[in-house]
């Protein structure tokens, strides 16, 4: 499948080179000021750590474009802004002002909570025949660039089929070089339904009119911003559970030995170099992610498991308007034997191949590969200049049709082997080959509508409301 995409490309026009005789004669430029307008809530020093151009600064007129289209990049993925231009200002000498221009998004969301307790829409409708008793309701308040910061704030009250109550607070800087930044994090969840089995790959539900399970866990996280493309993540977390005793009953595994509670503390180190052009929906760029994870820090934690998780995703264009993306990922923990609620592997996390979203495939290891090849149909960006919130003025849409192929492989969960369990989908390479449409809307929203066709000879509609990888 992958071949033959690749193929593809083969036959598609080349991008077309700027000729030598269009670049301008080259000149060393003064920066002479950086102007910034348009901010009237964001502090002048978050969209600045961005630019990679300071007042007294020399550059050659021939790269300045490109370093400014990097950092007009790297400012509209702090996620703050509708519009961003950066432009430079020729004042007839050798020197030139860098101009920032941005429109401002609204920040404040007070989103009301009505979703599905499944892990997607397309589990939802075919699993569980669109049971409206498994959705969840209340109200989500996000506060995005509070204080001007690039701080987020967030406050969840839930209820129906899962009741959560979280509270985060992230502070992306915490020094004046705005390096360093802290995130706290509080849950507390009590659902009365939760998977406490798999069988044939699909999750068995048990649901009560009691609490099923109680969780409450906090965490610290600190982050260390190197440069403007690598960032490193160090989290503490400790969690506390408690089942009910007929979760323990219907699996002692769950916690393992029949136990109905357990409690363990994590340390968490993630490495993310991000060096895509658009976070929301990239189309160039590359990222480089991993992380290694230790559950169960001896203080007399009921678990003890480590896992490390790396992931590469690469995309470009290959010509006008036609886009190739390829994300491949793998996950490996130890000691392979865990609790039925430690257990993870492809179907958890938008880690699946396409045509398999209603199934997990759970052990100690899996790799999973993804490829898509786009082309771009439509594109349009309405400016509503009367309307009277500024921050809706604004409002873009793409549209890129796609031809895509998966492919994963997802060792069985040891229990599982010496039970004869959940054999169909382990241990052998999953293949998926489908088209689809994307669509990509203000404020980083991305819905896809995607057909699927899988190796084992089944298809079926697909419908998602994030990007792929």
């Amino acid at each position: 499948m992958l071949a033959l995409i690749l193929s593809f490309l083969s036959f598609l026009p080349q991008q077309d080179t700027v000729p030598a005789d269009t670049v301008r004669a080259n000149r060393v430029l003064t920066v002479n000021r950086v102007l910034i307008i348009g901010n009237k809530i964001t502090r002048n020093a978050i969209i600045s750590r961005e630019l990679s151009l300071k007042a007294g600064d020399t550059i050659s007129s021939n790269r300045i474009e490109k370093i400014l289209t990097l950092d007009k990049n790297k400012i509209y993925n702090l996620r703050l802004f509708n519009t961003v231009m950066v432009r430079w200002i020729d004042l007839g000498t050798q020197e030139a002002d860098i101009l920032v221009d941005v429109s401002e998004r609204w920040y404040t969301f007070p989103v009301p909570v009505f979703d599905i307790a499944d892990r997607n829409f397309n589990e939802w409708i075919q699993n569980y025949g669109g049971d409206f008793s498994r959705v969840n309701y209340g109200l989500r308040l996000y506060q995005y660039n509070f204080r001007g910061r690039n701080e987020t704030v967030r406050l969840t009250a839930q209820f129906g089929f899962v009741k959560r109550f979280e509270l985060s607070y992230r502070l992306p800087y915490i020094d004046r070089k705005q390096k360093h930044g802290l995130i706290f994090d509080f849950d507390y969840v009590e659902p009365k339904n939760i998977a406490y089995a798999t069988e044939d790959h699909k999750l068995v539900f048990l649901r009560a009119d009691e609490n099923l399970r109680t969780t409450v866990g906090a965490g610290i996280s600190y982050t260390y911003r190197k440069s403007f493309y690598q960032t490193h993540l160090l989290t503490a977390q400790f969690r506390n559970s408690h089942i009910n005793d007929t979760v323990a009953f219907l699996n002692p595994n769950y916690y393992g030995n029949g136990r109905v509670r357990q409690r363990f503390g994590t340390l968490t180190y993630s490495f993310n170099a991000d060096h895509r052009d658009v976070i929301a929906y990239p189309l160039n760029g590359y990222q480089v992610a991993a992380t290694v994870e230790k559950v169960g820090l001896g203080l007399g934690d009921d678990v003890d498991l480590w896992s490390i998780t790396a992931a590469y995703a690469h995309h470009r264009e290959v010509a006008k308007g036609w886009y190739f993306s390829n994300f491949t990922s793998f996950y490996r923990m130890f000691p392979e034997r865990q609790p039925y609620a430690q257990l993870f592997g492809l179907g958890y996390k938008r880690q699946f191949v396409r045509g398999y979203e209603v199934y997990v495939v759970e052990g100690p290891f899996y790799a999973l590969n993804k490829t898509t090849l786009k082309r771009r149909i439509f594109s349009r960006q309405w400016d509503f200049g009367r309307m009277r919130i500024e921050q809706f003025r604004y409002f873009p849409i793409s549209i890129y049709a796609k031809v895509y192929a998966d492919m994963g492989y997802a060792e069985n969960n040891p229990l599982y082997r010496e039970q004869t369990l959940n054999t169909r989908l382990s241990n052998r390479w999953l293949g998926g080959l489908g088209a689809g449409l994307d669509i990509v809307t203000f404020y980083d929203f991305v819905t896809r509508f995607e057909y699927t066709f899988t190796r084992e000879g089944t298809s079926g509609f697909f419908f998602h409301v994030r990007k792929e990888f």
